[in-house]
C-alpha cells in the first residue's frame, strides 16, 4: 500500500492562481511559479494546476504555466481544464505534465478515456469529477468548472470511468468548496465503495483533521488543498506531522 499523498490544488486563470467558494467568485492568491515552487521546498507530494476558464472559452492556456514549473519542481503534475482531445494530452505531456485530468470532454464521450488510457497508459490519466448533492446519498457530475449539468450520477460515472481504464479518480465537491466546513465525507465513502482505484478528495477542508479523517475514516489515496494552504491555515509541514502522528505513513522531508 502506497502512502498517502498530500496534493496543492492551483487553480489558474491566465497569470494568477485564484481561489473561490463553489468554484465561483475568484480571488486572485499569486503566481503560479511562485507559489508552486513554495510548497515543493515545502514537502508537497504532487501539484494538479486546473485551468479555471478552458472549458469555458474553448481553449487551453495553462502549458506555459507548466512548462515553467518542471524546469524547477520535481514532484508529479496534473494538468486539468481543457483537455478535449489526444493532441491535447500529447501538448501537456511535452509541457512538463505527468498526468491529466479530464472532466468535460469525458462526460461528452466517455471513450475518449479508453483512448487515453490504451494510448497514454492508465497511470497518466485521472478523471476529474465535480460532485453536486442533489440527495441522501446521491451526488450530480458536473461540467464546465461546475457551471453546466449533466443529470449523470457521480457513482454510477466513477465506476464506468474506472472500466474504462482511468488510472485514479480526483472528486471535487461543488458543495463544500472553498468554504472550509470539512470535506463531503459521505462522497468520498461512497465513491471509495464504488471504486478499486485511487481516490483524491478535494473541496471544503478547513483543519488538518479534516485531511487526517478523510484519510482514515474514508480510505482514500490522497486529498487536495488550496484554502487550507493559500491562506496559511496549516502549512505542508504540520499536516504531514498530524497525519503522521496519526499512524499513517507519510513523506516528510521537505524539498530543497
Amino acid at each position: 500500500m502506497q502512502p498517502p499523498r498530500l496534493i496543492s490544488r492551483l487553480d489558474i486563470k491566465g497569470d494568477n492562481v485564484i481561489k473561490g467558494i463553489h468554484l465561483e467568485g475568484l480571488r486572485v492568491i499569486g503566481a503560479p511559479r511562485e507559489i508552486a515552487r513554495r510548497y515543493y521546498q515545502a514537502g508537497i507530494d504532487e501539484i494538479v494546476y486546473m485551468d479555471a476558464v478552458a472549458s469555458l472559452y474553448g481553449r487551453n492556456n495553462i502549458l506555459s504555466v507548466i512548462e515553467q514549473a518542471a524546469r524547477d519542481i520535481f514532484v508529479p503534475l496534473t494538468v486539468g481544464g481543457g483537455i478535449r482531445t489526444v493532441d491535447d494530452i500529447v501538448a501537456a505531456l511535452r509541457a512538463g505534465a505527468d498526468k491529466v485530468a479530464v472532466n468535460t470532454a469525458a462526460i461528452g464521450r466517455p471513450t475518449f478515456l479508453r483512448e487515453a488510457a490504451e494510448m497514454f497508459g492508465s497511470q497518466c490519466i485521472v478523471l476529474s469529477v465535480e460532485a453536486k448533492r442533489r440527495g441522501a446519498k446521491e451526488w450530480e457530475a458536473l461540467t464546465d468548472n461546475g457551471r453546466e449539468r449533466t443529470g449523470i450520477n457521480v457513482l454510477d460515472w466513477v465506476e464506468e470511468a474506472e472500466s474504462l481504464g482511468v488510472g485514479e479518480v480526483m472528486v471535487t465537491s461543488v458543495d463544500y468548496e472553498g468554504t472550509r466546513r470539512n470535506f463531503d465525507h459521505d462522497l468520498f465513502r461512497a465513491v471509495r465503495e464504488r471504486v478499486s482505484l485511487p481516490v483524491i478528495g478535494c473541496g471544503g477542508a478547513g483543519r488538518v483533521e479534516d485531511l487526517v479523517e478523510a484519510l482514515i475514516d474514508d480510505r482514500i489515496d490522497a486529498v487536495a488543498c488550496a484554502s487550507l494552504l493559500h491562506y496559511a491555515h496549516a502549512s505542508v509541514s504540520e499536516i504531514k506531522a498530524a497525519i503522521s502522528n496519526a499512524g499513517i505513513p507519510v513523506r516528510i522531508e521537505a524539498s530543497k
